[in-house]
């Protein structure tokens, strides 16, 4: 027999059962699920970017019951659906995508407008103004105050610029970096511990904006990085273990000396 969603759900239902269900599941509310759905999300990225789909079909599993838990204690609580969640997410694709379902009606699939990138990029912004209607609300109140930092800076600098708010290219987001970077130099000669993390802030927003300005994802680009750091931090280890020491015996010249040996062993 298939597995199919309804047996997902039955499952989470029975896991939240007043009588019989697991009492881990029983005390979790949406608060508490939050950062394990974040985790979650993390772990399927990590499968993609290594390109380990087998690892990538079991953590888009564990991401899908995130799903399942929410709509379960939404039903409870008589609030919405698992039916509701999919109705809400066929009929938005639906409405954002007339170049494919024209009028938003899935029955007049294949008879699709020709546009370009750049026309649907205009055309899925014109529509989400739309939905929100007229509003007084900030141009930023969008934008998640819990969404990841630089993922968040990112998201705001793309917003602000839809209104004329950004340099025209990258040439002078480097003078910005250099002009934050010295600030922040001063700061800690001022000795003052905010300061300095104001300024180390101005940095990394500074830097974020320079990555958007080329096309660049700067969470996955530091991500990218971390991988490679504990790649290259890795043979440092097995290269030390093989002299028989532990790495505090080795100074930073003979540490700096393994580095250099994993960059050019590829790593």
């Amino acid at each position: 027999m298939s597995t199919t969603i309804a047996q997902l759900q039955y499952v989470m239902a029975c896991l939240r059962d007043s009588e019989f269900g697991c009492a881990w599941d029983k005390k979790q509310d949406y608060k508490s699920i939050a950062p394990y759905t974040l985790e979650e999300a993390y772990e399927v990225l990590d499968a993609i970017e290594r390109e380990d789909f087998e690892h990538l079909k079991e953590e888009l599993g564990d991401l899908l019951f995130q799903v399942i838990f929410y709509a379960q204690m939404a039903e409870e609580e008589q609030r919405f659906s698992f039916d509701d969640v999919v109705a809400g997410i066929v009929e938005k694709m639906l409405r954002r995508h007339p170049h494919v379902f024209p009028d938003g009606d899935i029955a007049r699939f294949g008879e699709p407008t020709r546009l370009t990138e750049q026309q649907i990029a205009e055309q899925w912004q014109r529509i989400k103004a739309q939905e929100k209607g007229a509003s007084s609300d900030s141009l930023l109140d969008a934008v998640p105050v819990s969404m990841p930092a630089l993922m968040q800076a990112v998201k705001i600098q793309q917003k602000v610029a839809k209104v004329g708010f950004d340099w025209p290219d990258a040439a002078p987001v480097f003078a910005k970096i250099r002009e934050e970077l010295d600030e922040l130099e001063a700061a800690i000669k001022e000795q003052n511990r905010l300061h300095v993390e104001e300024e180390m802030g101005d940095v990394l927003f500074a830097v974020s904006n320079l990555a958007r300005h080329l096309n660049v994802a700067p969470d996955v680009a530091l991500n990218k990085t971390n991988i490679k750091f504990r790649r290259r931090f890795g043979r440092i280890e097995a290269l030390v273990s093989a002299q028989n020491k532990k790495l505090t015996d080795c100074s930073l010249e003979e540490l700096d000396r393994y580095w250099d040996q994993a960059k050019r062993e590829g790593l």
